[in-house]
């Protein structure tokens, strides 16, 4: 797979001789250790992963953890210490002036925490900007000023100023400015950690908006685990330079990498972000129609539980049979099952939150059948799973 953007094995120390505490490091010293002895300051200290092109990749951590040295050395703003920055394959740290200042321009944009803007110019302006900074003509960039800006929200401010808008609508104007140039890359330093609360929530559900409709590559800087959580497709937390694990919010959440990443995530709400494919239960064993009602019974008999999903050739659930119906039909002389299947199942999908499930596992019979898209069986879901899902272990 052909990545957007690929980090490898990148470094940034700083201080004098910075060349010469990278040994250290791969020798296992640590960042204060390294700062008591020699003065360095390790911002990032290894770090490699890949970003899909359309995901938003949040890393997070504590102040001075390394984050925003990472940011900024992805485009060169902060040079490496050691390393390889590349996009679309491009190692930009060996790129020279000329073509680094290309690839800022064309591929790479990035909105900051403080705004940014040109307090002197109109919104319109502000937004052109970088167009401008292209050569792009004026009748041009003004068109894709307020493209942008009607984008984010804001038409009809275009012939405002910055000091006539709100910490919210300022941001927004950052954001328009970012995307004026049309970039592949957005790099997002704790771009909403300024706002109050509810226009950071606003903003949050702004950019996932957006996302759905541009499929931007977007690196999203943030201390705010609830953030990350809610905007990330996928999360990398940083401890002093390092990034000490990689993953969804859900596999963070449910398998921390160690005793950090464990107290980080220990507050979380796990009811908005752990899904049915996490808690549901394997489907072992099934039945299939096609085998009949006698199989069924054995089954049921062998595994030493009183009901069981009976499922069509496709993999599809007909319903649920109980022991006692399958019995009571035996006796009868029958072996018609599916007049006894119990059909009034509940399906959900494998991204269903535990916060949607809730109320159907509690208004349900039966237990709550999770499929695919072709509503394949891929496991079910009963009241002790959500459960065991909500307060993080098995019950």
């Amino acid at each position: 797979m052909a990545f957007k953007l690929e980090v490898k094995e990148l470094y940034k120390i700083f201080g004098p001789n910075p060349s010469k505490i990278i040994p250290l490091l791969k020798n296992g010293q640590g960042k204060k250790d390294i700062l008591k002895k020699t003065g360095n300051g390790v911002g990032v200290n290894n770090a490699s992963f890949q970003v899909e092109s359309g995901e938003i990749f949040v890393v997070m951590g504590l102040s001075g953890s390394g984050k925003s040295t990472l940011i900024r050395c992805l485009n060169l703003l902060i040079r490496p210490t050691a390393g390889q920055v590349l996009i679309d394959g491009e190692n930009i740290v060996k790129c020279g002036r000329d073509r680094l200042m290309q690839i800022r321009r064309k591929k790479i944009a990035m909105v900051f925490q403080n705004f940014a803007l040109l307090p002197h110019r109109t919104i319109e302006n502000n937004v052109a900007f970088g167009l401008e900074l292209q050569g792009v003509s004026v009748e041009e960039r003004l068109k894709k000023s307020r493209e942008a800006i009607e984008l984010v929200g804001l038409k009809g401010y275009e012939n405002s100023f910055p000091a006539e808008l709100s910490g919210g609508m300022q941001q927004r104007v950052g954001l328009a400015r970012a995307l004026a140039t049309d970039p592949d890359i957005l790099l997002m330093d704790e771009a909403f950690s300024a706002l109050d609360p509810l226009i950071r929530k606003e903003m949050q559900d702004e950019l996932l908006s957006l996302q759905s409709r541009m499929h931007k590559t977007i690196i999203f800087i943030t201390h705010d685990l609830d953030e990350a959580l809610k905007l990330g497709n996928r999360i990398a937390i940083m401890k002093d330079g390092e990034i000490v694990q990689i993953g969804t919010s859900e596999e963070i959440l449910t398998n921390p990498a160690d005793d950090y990443v464990r107290e980080f995530v220990q507050d979380v709400n796990r009811v908005k972000v752990v899904t049915a494919s996490t808690i549901m239960k394997r489907p072992d064993p099934v039945a299939f129609a096609k085998d009949g009602l006698r199989m069924a019974v054995r089954k049921m008999r062998e595994a030493s539980i009183s009901s069981i999903f009976v499922l069509d050739k496709e993999d599809r659930v007909k319903g649920l049979l109980t022991i006692d119906h399958a019995i009571e039909l035996l006796q009868a002389g029958r072996t018609d099952m599916d007049s006894i299947l119990k059909k009034d199942i509940v399906r959900v999908k494998p991204d269903a939150s535990i916060e949607e499930l809730l109320p159907l596992v509690i208004d349900s019979k039966y237990p709550l059948v999770v499929d695919d898209e072709e509503e394949r069986m891929l496991g079910f879901i009963v009241k002790v799973s959500v459960l065991s899902g909500i307060i993080g272990r098995e019950v």
